[in-house]
């Protein structure tokens, strides 16, 4: 039968998990599990009828509103990785009211200005904040609109968050020949040990988006037992990315206009620090310049930046599906099942179903980081 829901703004939540997951206990003393915690949790979910498909919503992002202010404040952390030395910037939240009186950094995104030396050496605190870890999306950062829809309502709530920034973008510059990767887990890393330290009683909690979830979801299966979070989310990941790559080439809009549009991006990055990234010469500057698509990106910079022979080495072994089933906190998936960026044929079911402590929600139309409703919010 043809299904018609989404002209009532109707869209379809599924569940995806182990039969037996994870038991855990509510703050009121409760039993339950992860899945039906979850589930219990999850509202329905209304979409806009007028968004109806997932390339209205995830075009949509470009034309709505500015979205929730958010201010913060930037450092600057001397990556400690031996064989990927360099620096990389996290972006704390701070209150409006403090941000406001704070005069503009032209060098920064909008409502960013960086911590002083003092501030760092007094950030210490024996409070016990939850303090959510934020990863965003391909070429982006914390002045995105899908990330600030995030942070600011738990901001509101009282939750401490911050935004680990991807290696050159956000107006950051990178001091050694090597942007991000889509499995550059060790800056987060850093991050939650640094935040470990410096707030010891603060629960750490993680959220992903796009690339920035692929990041988490290989990081929580890198770090199993020892994760130092108590439970994170992936949003929108692209899972296997040689699927999902090869899912974009297949469609007329996936080639001429998500792969451009991501191409365009990335080579706007490697344009701001082509003189430091340039110091690889493995690297030619004349290739890059033609570069039209993300793959072409990731053939000519990506795969010899970081040692792959070709782009479908490096989609393959940067890739997080496989990372699913080593995960060893409570962990969910949430995808739309018409995302047009991230394939429904990348999501790895089954992984999800072998994991007690994971959960997949899918809803079938939704786009990418989207999930529209009447009115723009999300």
């Amino acid at each position: 039968m043809f299904d018609i829901s989404w002209l009532a703004g109707h869209a379809r939540t599924s569940f995806h998990h182990h039969a037996s997951t994870t038991p855990l206990t509510t703050k009121s003393g409760t039993k339950t599990t992860l899945s039906d915690l979850i589930k219990s949790s999850t509202p329905p979910c209304r979409l806009n009828p007028l968004l109806f498909n997932g390339h209205l919503q995830t075009m949509y992002t470009a034309v709505k509103e500015a979205g929730p202010p958010v201010y913060y404040k930037r450092h600057t952390f001397s990556s400690t990785h031996t064989v990927y030395p360099g620096q990389f910037v996290v972006d704390f939240v701070i209150p409006a009211s403090v941000g406001q009186s704070l005069k503009p950094d032209p060098e920064l995104p909008g409502r960013t200005t960086f911590y002083s030396p003092a501030e760092i050496e007094g950030m210490g605190s024996d409070d016990a904040a939850p303090m959510l870890i934020c990863l965003h999306g391909l070429s982006g950062g914390s002045h995105e609109i899908y990330l600030r829809h995030v942070v600011a309502p738990m901001a509101a709530l009282g939750w401490e968050c911050c935004v680990v920034t991807a290696r050159g973008c956000a107006m950051s510059k990178v001091t050694t020949p090597h942007l991000f990767n889509a499995r550059s887990t060790w800056d987060v890393r850093q991050t939650v040990q640094w935040l470990r330290a410096t707030f010891p009683k603060r629960p750490l909690y993680a959220v992903g988006f796009s690339m920035g979830a692929n990041i988490l979801t290989n990081y929580c299966g890198e770090e199993g037992e020892r994760c130092e979070l108590q439970a994170a989310v992936a949003c929108s990941n692209p899972w296997n990315l040689e699927l999902s790559h090869w899912a974009l080439r297949r469609t007329w809009v996936g080639h001429e206009l998500y792969l451009r549009v991501l191409g365009k991006s990335v080579v706007g990055l490697y344009e701001k620090n082509k003189e430091v990234i340039l110091q690889n010469g493995e690297v030619d500057h004349e290739k890059v310049m033609h570069c039209k698509y993300l793959y072409e990106f990731d053939r000519v910079v990506q795969a010899p930046t970081w040692g792959y022979p070709t782009e479908g080495t490096y989609y393959r072994d940067a890739s997080s599906s496989d990372a699913v089933t080593a995960i060893r906190i409570p962990f969910l998936g949430i995808n739309a099942e018409d995302d047009p960026i991230s394939s429904y044929e990348a999501i790895p079911y089954e992984e999800f179903k072998q994991n007690p402590n994971t959960v997949l929600v899918t809803t079938n139309w939704g786009g990418h980081l989207s999930w529209f409703q009447v009115g723009g919010k999300r």
